[in-house]
């Protein structure tokens, strides 16, 4: 099988090598990127910014504290960066993908995530085991927030039992079976009734959300046949019961679809999320016309606000004639359309396990779907508050999280310009791939409140500033209005002037790495 192939079946069946533990350990991703490091939390003065507002371009200047921004200009400004001719925009998120599901994931994918301006991430469908110890590793100042899905429910025939089964085993080790895997990684399912008796093997898996496997219903003659071995999924009377058992547990649901009746299974279902348009690959041949939504089922979507992951750029992972791609592209492309004049809750997923949703963000674009700013806003600022709707992401306002992304140029008139950001800030701490920049950030804040403490201000008292006060950083105290030595002075003129040659050279390495990749 060829390695594309059999990415494109573990990213979509939610399994990686690294996630079993009998698998062959995985080679490295190729062209993996060097680690960002985090400065401190940094108070900051964003002049003359242009910043993404959903529809185009506001205009002012910015103010960062505590890793929020802020209305008010901070007594003390640890960076001072003009940015006339540079635009702002939130980071970009992940709302389906498989390749953060494990340690090995994160050591290998982790970084790619930071260097495509991707901070948000929902991770799909992974085993427990494996997902313990990526957990360590992320939702850190260096790395992605991720939300993870651990209970993942199909048919004993279903999807993705065939990339299971076929991963290779060691010599005089018999072929893998169906049990190696059932109610371990997968939860197998087969009607109504064992839904209800196997439900309390879902509590201790502590899932963000059960995942459920809809896969070809419309189609119950392969039922038993060979070639359909591991790559169907669970009957909609049997979703519909798990669907009831998660709303009770007030745990929500994704639903893995297939066909354009596994679409309206899942909506009747009542599942809160479908995780990929209907006609990225037509698994057993089937015409085009069984992929295609119809308006009445788009209105559906949009009548219960299901959540849709696009997820469309799946379709380059499968191997098929370039007359059959197109014919499918015509298809992904029709039946967003239908959800989008419907006014359904479309989210930006790439389900592609060699990367992440910016190649979601370009293959979109190529669909002529969305106008620049629709896809920006989908990436920028719907997916992130969808994926994390208690936390004040994606905006620039007072109190929200200051975490954006500096670019060379405006997006809206070339998006490739998404490919080089020239900064990524995260809750006000500055993401780089030089240690003397990110130890500068440490050390500018160390100093300037040493040279607080050292002397206050003529004719004003100064004392350390509380956590989380107006005007200072985490772990930092407020400066005085004059340093109190000459060596204070030079790190209050460093820290507050426009951005330090070792800023400038930090932009560049990541330029320049996003452009050998």
């Amino acid at each position: 099988m060829r390695i594309s192939v059999l990415l494109a079946a573990l990213t979509l069946g939610g399994v990686t090598w690294a996630q079993s533990p009998s698998a062959p350990p995985a080679a490295p991703a190729p062209g993996k990127p060097q680690p960002f490091k985090a400065s401190a939390p940094l108070a900051m003065e964003l002049h003359n910014a242009r910043w993404f507002d959903g529809q185009g371009f506001q205009k002012g200047t910015l103010y960062v504290v505590d890793g929020k921004f802020t209305k008010a200009r901070p007594k003390r400004i640890h960076r001072r960066l003009e940015l006339r001719d540079q635009y702002l925009i939130p980071p970009l998120a992940e709302a389906n993908n498989h390749n953060l599901q494990s340690a090995w994931g994160v050591q290998n994918f982790g970084q790619r995530y930071l260097q495509d301006g991707v901070f948000y991430a929902a991770m799909q469908c992974g085993d427990p085991d494996s997902i313990a110890s990526a957990r360590p590793l992320l939702n850190q100042p260096d790395s992605v927030d991720v939300s993870f899905t651990t209970a993942c429910v199909t048919s004993s025939d279903g999807h993705p039992l065939a990339p299971l089964l076929a991963q290779p085993v060691g010599d005089g080790q018999p072929p893998r079976q169906v049990s190696d895997f059932a109610d371990r990684q997968l939860l197998l399912v087969d009607s109504p009734e064992q839904a209800q008796q196997k439900w309390p093997l879902v509590g201790p898996r502590k899932t963000d959300w059960l995942k459920i496997i809809l896969a070809y219903s419309d189609r119950p003659e392969l039922r038993g046949t060979p070639e359909a071995m591991g790559r169907l999924g669970l009957s909609p009377e049997t979703a519909a019961a798990l669907v009831r058992l998660a709303h009770k547990d007030r745990l929500p649901v994704s639903a893995h679809v297939e066909t354009a009746a596994d679409f309206k299974a899942a909506l009747d279902a009542g599942a809160d999320q479908i995780g990929h348009v209907p006609g990225y690959f037509a698994g057993f041949g089937d015409a085009p016309g069984r992929f295609r939504l119809d308006e009445a089922t788009a209105r559906q979507a949009a009548a219960q606000k299901t959540q849709v992951l696009t997820a469309t750029v799946a379709n380059t992972l499968f191997p098929m004639s370039e007359e059959q791609r197109q014919a499918q592209r015509q298809v992904l492309a029709e039946n967003l359309r239908q959800l989008k004049a419907a006014g359904a809750m479309l989210l930006l997923g790439s389900d592609n396990f060699p990367g992440t949703s910016l190649a979601e963000v370009h293959h979109l674009a190529g669909l002529e779907v969305f106008t620049p700013a629709e896809l920006l806003k989908l990436a920028s600022i719907t997916t992130p508050r969808a994926l994390f709707p208690k936390r004040r992401l994606a905006c620039f306002d007072d109190g929200c999280e200051a975490s954006f992304l500096v670019l060379v140029a405006n997006p809206l008139d070339d998006l490739h310009v998404l490919d080089k950001p020239l900064m990524r800030i995260k809750e006000g701490r500055l993401l780089t791939l030089l240690d003397s920049v990110a130890e500068a950030s440490d050390a500018s804040t160390e100093a300037t409140a040493a040279a607080a403490a050292a002397k206050p201000s003529k004719g004003k008292k100064t004392a350390a500033a509380k956590p989380g006060s107006k005007g200072s950083t985490k772990g930092a105290t407020r400066s005085s209005a004059k340093p109190a030595s000459k060596a204070g002075a030079a790190t209050a003129r460093r820290t507050s002037a426009a951005p330090s040659k070792s800023l400038r050279a930090s932009a560049a390495v990541q330029q320049g790495t996003a452009k050998r990749r």
